[in-house]
């Protein structure tokens, strides 16, 4: 794996409806391991030296987990997915000029073979960043991926802004990417605060990408299994499909 990629891992929301007080959704267990290690345990196959794991809610939960295997970053306010990538860049010392960025609490689900073709598939097309791709047959409650007659993302609507005719495509974004460093320094700082929490989310790079002409690619890893865990019904929703 190319030594100039490095990871970061998001793992510092409360998860507030999954009603835990103590323990980070993360560190919740999965197919008999918690959440995050299947993740680090990937990262590590893939021979990724440079691993940043964001902590923010019940930090010890996840620290105790994974001790001296990747970096800490600590975002003492939950100011979004923008704000937890941006406290995480000076970890990722100069050698690094591309970073995957994933979830801790849905990417239990990506394979070693998918993650490799995103990598390869950036490194092949040396774009700004490359986002993946998956389809859903219900894919309620995503961001759709928008795209023109070419083929190239305009857009990743989200299910509260799309029209009917939007919510019908299948095609998601399950946020997981690979950016430049670069592309990062220079448009995190122009990400704005969602007027209605008050964050500042990584799918808005998305939108400034492609608004400033910078070159964007997608793997599209079609229907691919995946489930994001918001709720104890979604945990055991992902249970039932990690064991299938």
């Amino acid at each position: 794996m190319n030594k100039n990629l490095g990871a970061i891992i998001l793992a510092a929301g409360k998860g507030t409806r999954m009603e835990s007080k103590k323990v980070n959704k993360v560190a919740v267990h999965l197919a008999n391991k918690p959440m995050i290690l299947h993740t680090v345990e990937l990262l590590e196959e893939l021979n990724i030296k440079k691993i940043i794991v964001v902590v923010g809610f019940a930090k010890e939960s996840v620290m105790k987990l994974l001790d001296k295997r990747v970096l800490f970053a600590e975002q003492k306010k939950r100011l979004g997915t923008a704000h937890a990538v941006s406290i995480s860049l000076k970890k990722l010392g100069n050698q690094t000029k591309n970073v995957l960025v994933l979830n801790g609490d849905d990417s239990a689900f990506y394979s070693k073979d998918t993650i490799e073709k995103l990598v390869n598939k950036h490194f092949d097309k040396n774009p700004s960043f490359t986002l993946l791709t998956i389809e859903k047959e219900n894919p309620y409650g995503l961001g759709r991926v928008v795209r023109d007659k070419k083929g190239n993302v305009i857009s990743i609507i989200e299910e509260k802004d799309a029209s009917k005719s939007l919510r019908e495509i299948k095609e998601v974004n399950p946020a997981c990417y690979i950016f430049t460093v670069k592309f990062l320094k220079k448009y995190l700082p122009k990400v704005e605060k969602s007027p209605v929490t008050g964050e500042f989310y990584l799918t808005s790079l998305i939108d400034i990408g492609i608004k400033n002409k910078e070159k964007i690619e997608t793997l599209r890893a079609g229907k691919l299994t995946w489930r994001g865990v918001n709720t104890r019904e979604e945990l055991a929703e992902a249970e039932r499909l990690f064991s299938n």
